[in-house]
């Protein structure tokens, strides 16, 4: 199997899409990942699996449309497998096993049968102590963009994903590119919490962004993306957009982007920039801190 990726944005050839059959029962609040699923059980309107099956089927669909090649994991009973952008990510012609959650590890057997369809080559196991979840990782080019929290506090923090560690072995692995690390701002609450770089920016197009200042605990990290991409080529979305997912939308091309039907003023800025936007229900999946980048997993585009 061919796999290659540069960036978030030309033409998606394959991919392995989530999926939520046999998701399991709906988690206790100790039991969740993220203070925005907790906050959903709490409340007692955390997703249901057939709600879910029904937006994943809308995002197969468009991706079939584009005669996009899906791949689906394994289905392993009572396993919440929606997520795969966690479990691992390509980075040019590489594929990296993600260091995840100890609890999420069947997550990645589930997708073992692709990954043994690639050259083991080009498979990389990363060291024990490089922690890192594929939603903080983006190839943009010539630069390789990372989320990161490097506070001492970290092995506390259950929303810190990916450690100076992630970045310190990504930046040896890849010296030709530029490697731009980002601290996140982590929360146990929900709308103040960027649980990967995904939930905070995305580039679309060729030169375009989508930004939330506050999830970056760096102003200057803010203002590197706004210079980078230049301001008038930048959509800023709002805390309750950050919260709402926003930024987790996906590009199946340079013009083609898959965006949740109730993002109105996000959208109508895609199309004011010529985008083709498709827009799908996706509501009730991004009730787990994730949408529709965090349930993709790319391996070729080009």
């Amino acid at each position: 199997m061919r796999i290659h990726i540069d960036n978030e944005t030309t033409s998606l050839k394959s991919v392995i899409l989530g999926i939520a059959n046999q998701n399991g029962p709906t988690p206790k609040p100790e039991e969740c990942y993220d203070p925005k699923s907790k906050q959903h059980v709490l409340a007692g309107t955390y997703p249901l699996e057939a709600d879910m099956l029904k937006e994943l089927d809308a995002f197969l669909k468009v991706l079939n449309k584009y005669n996009v090649k899906v791949y689906r994991p394994e289905i392993i009973t009572d396993v919440n497998q929606i997520f795969t952008r966690d479990i691992a990510f390509v980075i040019d012609n590489l594929f990296f096993k993600s260091n995840i959650l100890p609890n999420r590890f069947d997550e990645l057997q589930a997708v073992d049968y692709i990954i043994k369809q690639i050259d083991p080559k080009q498979v990389i196991t990363l060291p024990a102590d490089v922690h890192v979840e594929g939603g903080d990782v983006m190839p943009y080019n010539d630069y390789l963009f990372i989320g990161t929290y490097t506070a001492p506090d970290y092995p506390q923090q259950i929303t810190a994903r990916t450690n100076a560690a992630a970045v310190a072995f990504l930046t040896k692995q890849f010296p030709n590119k530029k490697v731009k690390a980002f601290e996140l701002r982590k929360s146990t609450e929900a709308k103040n919490n960027a649980l990967h770089l995904d939930c905070c920016f995305q580039p679309v197009g060729k030169d375009k962004a989508i930004i939330h200042k506050n999830g970056f605990l760096n102003e200057a990290d803010y203002h590197f993306l706004i210079n980078l991409f230049g301001e008038d080529n930048v959509f800023e979305i709002t805390k309750d957009e950050m919260y709402n997912m926003n930024s987790n939308v996906f590009s199946i091309s340079e013009k083609v982007v898959v965006s949740e039907q109730n993002f109105t003023r996000l959208n109508t800025w895609l199309l004011a920039q010529g985008f083709l936007v498709e827009e799908i229900p996706y509501a009730e999946i991004a009730k787990q801190e994730g949408l529709l980048r965090c349930s993709t997993l790319p391996l070729l585009r080009g």
